[in-house]
């Protein structure tokens, strides 16, 4: 871990706050007022690097053993929450602590615009604690998922799409939000915010008109056999005519002849 704590640092775009506060169906106001009670509106301090809160209660439940005693002798470990004041600088005891446990030291500071405790790095949206705070030296805007993550995956949400600000603020700062009047603080930037005019933000695509169903493909059928024509019966050929009978019928004067013949046969017989 790079413990000079510096990225590349960027900032929110305007864009950022509409397009990152839809994912949880709020608008920009309602993260204003958000970042404004988290972190007065910035994600990194003066020196480039999120701004952090250690937590020496979070260390003491994060240690065990010779290492926790060791904590707890440098004064960086202490098992109620607000024992004593907190320095306005927690960078050097983050760095103490780290000198004992890594993994315990940034499980026990507060991250970024969000202020996203270490140990919730799972319900921010990452797998180590130590992604978490490389991709917290980034930008603002990771910063702000990781908060907009950790809010969707505790259905806070609902408490903020409801302006139900103490509920929001019980679930995001813990049963202690009263003592910094975090529910009101949060209703006051949300009025002030407001009254200001809000980043144009593109409306959700409009749904596809239907479609009409595809035709049903044919199922393939297998060839028919092909069944030979039956064959036509050969004609019977007509009985030839003898060339007399035929040299007959075509001569009118013969047959006339003929016929006076059978007449004359005739009579003589009677």
């Amino acid at each position: 871990m790079d413990t000079t704590f510096k990225g590349t640092a960027r900032r929110l775009t305007d864009l950022d706050l509409p397009r990152l506060g839809a994912r949880i169906g709020v608008g920009e106001d309602e993260i204003h007022a958000f970042l404004d009670v988290e972190t007065s509106g910035h994600g990194f301090d003066a020196q480039g690097r999120p701004i952090i809160l250690f937590e020496p209660h979070v260390l003491f439940r994060n240690l065990s053993g010779a290492a926790r005693a060791q904590a707890v002798a440098a004064g960086l470990a202490y098992p109620r929450w607000g024992e004593k004041p907190y320095p306005r600088d927690s960078y050097p005891r983050l760095k103490a602590a780290i000198a004992i446990d890594e993994t315990a030291a940034l499980r026990s500071a507060s991250w970024g615009l969000g202020q996203v405790l270490g140990e919730n790095f799972k319900a921010a949206g990452f797998l180590t604690v130590q992604a978490m705070v490389e991709a917290m030296m980034e930008d603002e805007e990771s910063q702000l998922l990781a908060a907009v993550n950790f809010i969707k995956f505790h259905k806070l949400d609902i408490a903020l799409r409801k302006h139900d600000w103490a509920g929001f603020a019980k679930g995001y700062n813990g049963s202690g939000y009263r003592k910094n009047a975090y529910d009101t603080k949060l209703a006051n930037a949300y009025r002030k915010w407001s009254r200001i005019k809000d980043t144009p933000w593109p409306p959700a695509a409009a749904p596809m008109p239907p479609q009409p169903a595809p035709a049903p493909v044919p199922a393939p059928q297998p060839p028919k056999p092909v069944t030979p024509p039956a064959s036509a019966p050969m004609p019977t050929p007509a009985a030839k005519p003898s060339p007399i009978s035929e040299y007959v019928e075509r001569n009118w004067l013969w047959r006339l002849i003929l016929a006076s013949i059978g007449v004359i046969f005739s009579w003589k017989g009677k």
